[in-house]
This record gives C-alpha cells, structure tokens and sequence, in this order.
C-alpha cells in the first residue's frame, strides 16, 4: 500500500509509546487516524496531542481481550472515517517471572493482551480488507519473539506466537487470493516506552500478586528497574514508526529495527540446524 495520504489507520495501544508514534507519524503521512487504548485519561490526552498537531483523530477505549470491544473500535472507526485501510494491532504487555513461577493470572493477562488482542484484531479487521480489496496489517511482535530471554516466558511465548500468527496470515490470504491486503510482523528490541510500567493497567488480581510483599514481588520489580534502565534512551518509538511507514509502502512483512536481533535471529537459526542450545534474546 504505496499510497498512504487520506486513508485511515486504526491503532491499538495507541496512547502511548509505539502505538502513539506510529499515530502521529501516518497522520504526518496525512492519514485519518483511530486509536484505541484501554486507558482512558492517556488516551483522551493522545487524541488532543494528535489533533493539536493537525491530524484527523478520533479515540475509542478499547480492550483488545475484549473481542467485542475491538469489533466497537472498527465500528466507531467506520461511522466516523467511512473506511479502513491500515490496521497496527500493536497493544502489548510484559510478565516477569521465571517460567514455572508464572502464574495463571499473568499467563491470561499476557497472552489475553499480546496474542488474543492481535487474533481479535484480525477476525474483527481483515474481513473488511479483503472486501474492499485494499489494505496492510501490521502486528506487533518483539526481537523476543525471535529470540528468547530469561525470567519472561510468557512475553516470549506470545510474541513468538504474533510472530507465528502474522506468518499463517500471510499465507491464508494469499492461499484466498486477497493479494493486495499486506501483512507486516513488527520485532523491535529495546525501545524507549514506558511498557516497564505496563502493570499500571493490569488486572487487581494480578497486581495484588506482584504487590503482596514476597520475596518473588521484589525479584518482579528488580526486574523492572532493569527494565527501566535498559529502555531508557534506547530507540526512540518515532524511529520504530518511520521504519513501520517503509515497509507498509514497500510491502515487507519482517520489520526488525535493530541490528542485533538479525544476529540473533540468524544464531538461533544456525542452533536449530545444529541441534545446539538456545540463543539468548534481548527482549
């Protein structure tokens, strides 16, 4: 999809970090844009940053667990711009925990968010490409996705699976002859957001378990200084947005943003053919 100046782009987690970026930067492209977030007051405040900026933008509290939720942003997205034409499923989470400490509630957070919010953003989205002949779907994955990282198993396991899920994609729609609907599958690394802090809009059962004082909680927020520290002036999201642009108007589907991950990539392809151990990933 070459031409990108008055479509209209639907994106979730948009009020913040790479999903705000990518907002502003299509509709610098000069793109209508909605955004869906589940948290309200940022959300409301991206719209007014957008719209201060000039661009035509709407916002819709979205759940993306929430199948019905996401069918509501597609459908407020279509009473209000007439059309959708570019979809970045792009909301996202982070769990922290050694693999068989993961508890039930943070597995359903994660995958509900990361893999389900992408699954339900295709059921609710492609349908209406394929129709109308026209369009790209962008999917947020990770360099974690590529490569796995201790102590964040079901980050890993849902990334690798958007990872998985955007291939099948890619495939089905060629296999149903909708060629001229794109698939992109995005895997950044280290990137300034603010995803360390991503518990702020996590389920109460889940944040009662990582504020309840046990040794584990305080190993959970090590972690997340790591976090912090390691995000903290790395790749700026804007950089991520304009390497988004490229590949929806060239039509690629693999966006890798660092050059590490290609080195890691390509070990942990090596390590397979050998029969060696994992790679090591970055996140």
């Amino acid at each position: 999809m070459r031409e990108l100046r008055d479509k209209v782009a639907v994106v979730t987690g948009g009020a913040s970090g790479i999903g705000l970026a990518l907002a502003h930067r299509f509709g610098a492209e000069g793109m209508q844009v909605a955004i869906g977030d589940i948290e309200e007051r940022a959300l409301a405040e991206a719209v007014t940053g957008l719209r201060d900026a000039g661009v035509d933008a709407i916002g819709v509290v979205t759940d993306v667990r929430d199948p019905a939720s996401v069918d509501a942003l597609r459908d407020e997205t279509l009473d209000v711009f007439g059309a959708v034409h570019l979809v970045c499923n792009n909301a996202g989470v982070a769990g922290v925990g050694q693999a068989w400490e993961i508890s039930p509630t943070q597995w359903d957070w994660v995958l509900g968010v990361n893999l389900l919010g992408v699954a339900n953003g295709l059921r609710t989205f492609v349908p209406g490409l394929i129709d109308q002949g026209e369009g790209h779907v962008v999917n947020t994955a990770s360099s974690a996705g590529l490569a796995s990282t201790p102590m964040i198993g079901a980050y890993n396991a849902s990334k690798a699976a958007v990872v998985a899920l955007s291939e099948t994609l890619f495939h089905d729609l060629r296999d149903a002859g909708a060629t001229d609907v794109g698939v992109s599958v995005l895997c950044p690394s280290f990137v300034d957001t603010r995803i360390a802090e991503c518990d702020r809009n996590a389920p109460d059962a889940l944040l009662d378990e990582l504020q309840d004082g046990s040794e584990r909680a305080g190993q959970v927020e090590t972690m997340r200084d790591l976090w912090r520290s390691l995000l903290a002036g790395s790749m700026s999201p804007a950089e991520v947005a304009g390497a988004v642009v490229d590949a929806v108007r060239e039509g690629r589907f693999y966006i890798i943003t660092h050059d590490r991950t290609r080195e890691l990539a390509r070990a942990r392809f090596d390590r397979i053919l050998e029969g060696g151990d994992p790679v090591v990933g970055e996140g």
